[in-house]
């Protein structure tokens, strides 16, 4: 986006900009002001409420602009008994999970969203629905939901969870289905909000960062990222070379283990065994490396607001190059039996696509939306650290379908293990830790990383005392469940498995 237009405030990650600089629109005017973006080349990025300290309602909106590593933001101010705008879903669909999570949190209406449905459902403690706005993740259960019916000759219903075979995450999925064709799934989720985000307020740095990196505990070191850049904006701290280089290395060791893991659970899910037992194993040993690192497998404790706790010095640099090299090679030659056996891709090609049209409408993000065609990576589009000078080609594919999803995941395996046997080499000089002393008074700052899953978005706020008064987390998975639902349609049930699997989404993630 060339012309900065005015009525929005335009920033960078990782940079704190005056909270007061926020233009804020007429909420009659604040849909088709944020529409009118989307013809520019902006994608919501975020979409969320905060109440303010006059009690009064804001609600924000932020566009990122991949061509120009550009985000913009903006708000409207709502007020009254049963406050109220148009909705921005009406016109851009990728809206509708947000302003859902608005309306469910605080009681705000968004005026003709096409599908106004809780988000995280919940009923009160004696099994009576929760008005809009009471949402009280320490008094509510999971209730009933109004689900969508597909009425017909031979139509039935199949329900599927919340509690599933093996070790999974509660989450339900209603299908409405003809025979075998599914016509319609609807998922509901918020069977896992633990009430995360409230967290993340505790006056400690270091305690908040700890709830950060199990918002989505698989993308530990992607989530504690994306919340260390948004808290060092608001520091004015810029986290050195080195700091960086270890963070960098500690996401893509964590977005291989999760590839080449899920990569073989579609194996597992075809019946195609010799790689979802190999790329079983092969994910341990993507994770051992991270423990290599910090002592957890999962990358905890390692990054910090002002850098990382754990050093990589030059014989644990290069131990872990060397097993690299060895991994490159098993995990290659396996992924190659299994991209080139045909009733692997039998099975992949043509199931659960989405079209590229599509994933723009509803804003897909990470593999899933690559796999369309949509060329977005915060690596690439928004870099920070050590990714402004090391930048890892996109990989993306066009028939948006099970083939696409896999394919743009082996694809990254390759360039994580080129990027991270090269970075290996050159570790920069520098410090690892500088702890943040003091923060920006009454400022807002954005840390925005690329997960395995696709974009985390965390927008934090401090008030006039200088201590984080608000944080705003958002996992890939909010914009992503959506797609999974729409990828359903017009598939054979028994393919539910792999699709489900080729998006891999997080419910604890998306529920907070």
């Amino acid at each position: 986006m060339s012309e900065q237009l005015p009525r929005w405030l335009y920033l960078r990650q990782g940079v704190a900009v005056d909270e007061a600089a926020v233009p804020t629109i007429a909420s009659e005017e604040f849909a088709a002001h944020v529409v009118a973006m989307r013809g520019r080349g902006g994608r919501i990025s975020s979409l969320f409420a905060r109440r303010l300290a006059t009690d009064a309602l804001r609600v924000y909106c932020l566009l990122a602009f991949d061509a120009d590593s550009t985000l913009a933001i903006c708000a409207t101010d709502l007020a009254g008994a049963n406050p109220s705008y148009p909705s921005i879903t009406a016109h851009w669909p990728a809206a509708q999970a947000f302003e859902r999570a608005i309306a469910e949190s605080y009681g705000v209406t968004p005026l003709h969203h096409p599908w106004l449905k809780p988000l995280r459902y919940v009923a009160t403690d004696n099994g009576t629905p929760a008005p809009w706005g009471k949402f009280d993740p320490a008094k509510t259960i999971p209730g009933d939901y109004p689900f969508y019916r597909v009425e017909g000759e031979e139509v039935h219903e199949v329900a599927v969870g919340p509690i599933h075979a093996g070790v999974i995450e509660p989450g339900h999925f209603r299908f409405q289905c003809h025979g075998e064709d599914v016509l319609h799934l609807e998922i509901v989720l918020g069977y896992q909000h633990r009430g995360a985000q409230a967290l993340l307020l505790h006056p400690n740095a270091t305690r908040s960062a700890l709830v950060a990196e199990t918002i989505a505990g698989d993308a530990t070191i992607g989530h504690a990222m994306a919340y260390c850049v948004a808290l060092e904006g608001l520091g004015g701290v810029s986290v050195g070379m080195r700091a960086s280089a270890i963070r960098a290395i500690a996401l893509e060791l964590e977005r291989l283990a999760n590839h080449v893991g899920d990569l073989g659970a579609l194996g597992l899910d075809i019946g195609f065994l010799p790689t979802s037992a190999y790329l079983g194993r092969l994910r341990g040993d993507f994770l051992n490396l991270t423990a290599e690192i910090c002592g957890s497998r999962f990358g905890r404790n390692l990054l910090r607001p002002g850098g990382v706790k754990f050093d990589i010095d030059t014989a644990l640099a290069e131990k872990i190059r060397t097993k690299l090299e060895g991994l490159q090679k098993e995990t290659l030659e396996v992924l190659d039996l299994m991209f080139s056996t045909p009733s692997v891709l039998a099975r992949f090609e043509g199931t659960g696509a989405l079209t590229r049209e599509t994933a723009e409408e509803i804003g897909l993000v990470g593999p899933a939306g690559r796999a369309c065609g949509c060329p977005r990576d915060a690596r690439s589009n928004h870099p920070h650290g050590i990714y402004q000078f090391n930048q890892l080609p996109l990989a993306t594919e066009t028939t948006g379908d099970v083939s696409a999803r896999a394919v743009v995941r082996w694809l990254e395996v390759q360039r994580s293990l080129e990027f991270l046997l090269d970075i290996l080499t050159r570790l920069p000089e520098g410090k690892t830790f500088a702890p943040l002393t003091a923060l920006k008074s009454n400022a807002l700052a954005i840390g925005l990383t690329e997960t395995w899953r696709g974009e985390a978005t965390y927008v934090a706020f401090s008030d006039a005392a200088g201590k984080v008064s608000f944080v705003q987390p958002k996992d890939p998975s909010m914009h992503n469940w959506y797609g999974l639902a729409l990828a359903l349609r017009n598939v054979a049930i028994s393919d539910f498995p792999i699709c489900n699997k080729s998006f891999s989404l997080s419910y604890c993630g998306h529920d907070l």
